[in-house]
């Protein structure tokens, strides 16, 4: 191979490896583990290996979310991690403890189905996005199942996670904890877990 073709391998190659990731994924946002999907919330411990799928919702990985982001109709995008602050996509609702909780009628669903009435106008067509810390994160997988008992159709989960959304070298933007945000700021109310 001559010299002026092994500088174009060089060139090229970061450019290629950065176009298979884009086909195939960031932090593990597309690894399958071997974990079937279930229909009821996830209990502790939630960090722990994901599925691939959400029963009656969809997965929607880096890629297209940035895409649909970018476009005419946006989704609204929450996450749902924990913690006292943290970076996050840019735009996106924090809504902590809405993936906790036992069942669809535990008083977690009621807040957060109020919430979510609040945030979307009633509208149950909007287009939701929950995302979490990775794809061992139950808490969005359980915040997205949250969102389809209240009634929500198009309902997406972000697997991959801030993570993921990192791992891409996309924008992050700080969050704030609920508490100190104004009206109207990038965050909601947290929900409250009842007391045990």
């Amino acid at each position: 191979m001559s010299l002026r073709r092994l500088r174009w391998v060089g060139l090229l190659s970061p450019l290629l490896l950065c176009g298979m990731a884009w086909a195939q994924g960031f932090a593990d946002e597309d690894r399958d583990w071997g974990i079937a999907p279930i229909e009821e919330l996830r209990r502790p411990p939630y960090s722990a290996p994901t599925p691939r799928s959400l029963p009656d919702g969809s997965v929607i990985t880096t890629a297209e979310l940035r895409d649909r982001l970018a476009g005419a109709n946006p989704p609204l995008v929450i996450d749902v991690a924990g913690g006292e602050g943290h970076e996050t996509l840019p735009g996106a609702l924090w809504i902590p403890g809405a993936g906790r909780g036992d069942n669809f009628v535990d008083p977690i669903q009621a807040q957060f189905a109020a919430l979510l009435g609040q945030i979307t106008a009633g509208d149950k067509q909007r287009a939701l996005v929950f995302l979490c810390v990775n794809a061992q994160c139950w808490l969005s997988y359980n915040a997205a199942r949250r969102a389809l008992a209240a009634g929500y159709r198009q309902v997406y989960w972000y697997r991959g996670g801030y993570a993921a959304w990192r791992a891409a070298g996309l924008p992050l933007a700080p969050m704030q904890p609920p508490a100190s945000s104004p009206a109207g700021a990038s965050s909601a109310a947290p929900i409250k877990e009842p007391a045990r």
